[in-house]
């Protein structure tokens, strides 16, 4: 038997919104006596404000939400607090900016003493139900900690990706399979108001709509992700309607962030402040079509979402929250049905009072966290965009809306003024008693490799010294480089990914994730001799790396070295004890050196953790056949060759179990299964 710990591959590793009111405000008496609202949230992964009909696009590629948005009051200039799913779908769904809630990146868990809109509207009465489509907002195995909180429901249960499949069968889900789970939620539901959020993932790249999209956007898969995505809100919608949901919910959509395509030089996200990422859809559905054709221009924040649909759904907003409600907002839009003023023109109009707009203020801490660049903040105010970074730069965006010119050294007064806005909006959003954890587990660090992101599972790389290190504007190339390489890396081509770390290494020479990342290349090549001084070259920069060692465990272990490898898992394990991989390589490399108890017991640890890991249920049985124990083998047996159907080995070790156990029918069967397992492979 081959037991090797190999590193699973993973598979190409947020939302919501409703508005409505609570009592407070100038809707009619009658509105205010009905029983509260359904809500219906839907977060769009990774969608920028000009591909929707609704703000102005003429590709056609949202049909389904243009019609939507007919009965909705719309928000032309709403942002995202940070580009980055889970630290957006904090904001969005706490109303409180990172400073305070602690989620600033992957992998970091929600505090229980943060206000949460779902376990809020859950204490209120309603049912609670999530159906997200993507391991990224993954609550037990993903990078999402703590967002289960108050859902009675939360559909996620994604998984590393196994040899052979495809992301959709592990840490993805197409929005088609999204909705779908939650119309059966819906079906089924039971009495009394409820709260939905459905999460569609399909825009994150890689860009991978299925047909017809494929072919129809043959040039521009981007879009027909796009277009696929819409398709699906039409199906939500018209489950909706057919259980006369429609009319009386709040619906409301709006994207978690957008895309670069290439704008000022970057590819996906994360890492830029400027419009093409930040920049959201946004539209809310009022029940009973009340707000329906309405624009406001004024900006919106997506931290204010939770105290909106708080104070629709009649519950008091906790004074913790950061945002504010748009339901005054949203009433100013609201004297005659078919207009299109916008909240800002009527304030200063009609009513005589002006309404000044608010500062939106949005940050990412990923370029610090994953390269050790500068963190970047901006705030957009008055006619202005300010981003402040090593080389602050300020635009005009009434005249220069593609942030092309940058004024700040031109117009110094106004850059220092702005400047010190951001410093104080940073100040005043912190939490004062929250510790915010600065490492990411070797496990989450991993998932976000594969989703593309950059971690090392390190928080010594930049943690002490957040207002030092390089301009992110002079490295975007090397993040674009990164991102490509850890998406050959997790599909397995690794002779791709050679050259474009080189590539990085060349440029940044110290980068610890790129040397690592190069070992692990050279490691799935079976380049030891390249690979290993690479991967010690890892853990001696980032000693805390969980993932560095357990990465050097594997290269360790595949040149023999098996007491080598052994610490290197342990600390892995030690450092990620929800792991179940690292589980099962320190069992793997236990049992090889005759510490059988212990490889049983990270055995049983591993198969806690993930009941259905193939390989830990193979050695688990194998282990208790060969001592004897062939009825507690038998159900492990089972179980993997359950999971893994295609595997010879599991079915001749079940075929041995079964032999032993007198039960030779059976035994027989499975010896025949791997016969054809064997003649398939071998034709």
């Amino acid at each position: 038997m081959n037991i090797h710990p190999r590193r699973v591959h993973l598979g190409i590793c947020w939302f919501f919104a409703g508005l409505s009111i609570t009592g407070v405000v100038a809707f009619s008496a009658d509105a205010l006596a009905a029983p509260r609202p359904n809500i219906v949230l839907i977060t769009l992964d990774t969608t920028r404000a000009d591909r929707v009909g609704f703000l102005g696009s003429k590709l056609g590629l949202t049909p389904n939400l243009d019609a939507l948005a007919q009965h909705s009051t719309i928000f032309t200039r709403a942002y995202a607090v940070v580009p980055l799913t889970t630290a957006s779908h904090a904001a969005i769904l706490t109303g409180t900016f990172p400073e305070f809630n602690g989620v600033n990146d992957f992998g970091k868990p929600l505090p229980a003493t943060v206000p949460y809109l779902p376990a809020l509207l859950s204490e209120g009465g309603y049912h609670t139900a999530a159906f997200v489509g993507s391991l990224v907002l993954d609550p037990i195995g993903g990078t999402a900690p703590g967002f289960d909180r108050g859902f009675a429901t939360y559909d996620a249960g994604f998984r590393m990706r196994r040899k052979g499949e495809d992301r959709f069968q592990a840490v993805e889900r197409r929005g088609g399979d999204v909705v779908a789970r939650a119309i059966k939620w819906l079906n089924k539901r039971p009495p009394g108001p409820f709260f939905l959020w459905v999460h569609l993932y399909d825009a994150h790249d890689p860009y991978d709509p299925p047909e017809p999209y494929l072919t129809r956007f043959a040039g521009s898969p981007y879009n027909g992700e796009i277009a696929y995505t819409d398709a699906c809100i039409g199906k939500l919608i018209a489950a909706l309607r057919q259980a006369g949901l429609y009319d009386g919910a709040l619906i409301a959509v709006m994207a978690d962030h957008g895309e670069g395509l290439g704008q000022h030089g970057e590819e996906t996200h994360g890492i830029f402040l400027y419009d093409e990422t930040i920049h959201v859809p946004l539209l809310v559905k009022m029940p009973l079509g009340r707000s329906a054709g309405r624009r406001v221009e004024s900006r919106t924040s997506l931290v204010d979402i939770t105290p909106t649909v708080l104070e629709i759904a009649g519950i008091p907003v906790p004074a913790a929250v950061q945002g504010k409600s748009l339901v005054k907002t949203i009433e100013r839009t609201a004297a005659s049905p078919g207009n299109l003023k916008s909240a800002q023109s009527e304030a200063r109009g009609g009513s005589g009072t002006a309404v000044p707009e608010q500062p939106v203020y949005s940050e990412t801490d990923y370029p610090r966290r994953a390269f050790g660049w500068r963190a970047l903040r901006s705030v957009r105010t008055g006619k202005y965009l300010f981003i402040a970074a090593p080389n602050r730069e300020l635009y005009d965006e009434a005249a220069d809306p593609e942030a092309s010119h940058n004024l700040a050294t031109a117009s110094p007064a106004i850059s220092d003024t702005l400047s010190a806005q951001v410093a104080e909006l940073h100040r005043r959003f912190a939490n004062p008693v929250l510790a915010i954890p600065t490492e990411t587990d070797a496990q989450q660090a991993e998932q976000l490799n594969a989703l593309g992101y950059v971690s090392s599972g390190s928080s010594t790389a930049a943690e002490s010294k957040k207002e030092e290190g390089a301009d992110p504007k002079d490295r975007i190339e090397i993040a674009n480089l990164m991102h490509d390489a850890l998406m050959e890396v997790e599909d397995g081509r690794y002779e791709v990914a050679v050259p474009q770390l080189e590539r990085v290494l060349a440029k940044e020479p110290q980068m610890t994730v790129a040397q690592m990342q190069l070992g692990i290349a050279f490691a799935r090549l079976k380049k030891p001799d390249q690979a290993l001084p690479l991967l010690r070259s890892a853990v001696q920069r980032q000693p805390d790396s969980g993932m560095a060692h357990y990465e050097l465990g594997l290269a360790l272990f595949d040149t023999g070295d098996l007491q080598s490898a052994a610490p290197e898992f342990s600390f892995a394990v030690a450092h990620a004890p929800r792991w179940a991989d690292a589980h099962f390589s320190l069992a793997a490399v236990d049992a090889r050196i005759d510490r059988v108890p212990e490889a049983l017991a990270e055995l049983t640890t591993a198969l806690e953790l993930n009941p259905d890991h193939y390989r830990a249920n193979l050695l688990r049985g194998r282990i208790l056949s060969l001592q004897g124990h062939t009825a507690e083998a038998l159900p492990d047996l089972e179980k993997a060759a359950r999971v893994e159907p295609n595997s010879v080995e599991a079915h001749l070790f079940l075929a041995e179990a079964y032999s032993q156990a007198g039960q030779q029918e059976a035994a027989q069967r499975e010896r025949a299964a791997a016969d054809r397992l064997k003649a398939a492979s071998h034709p």
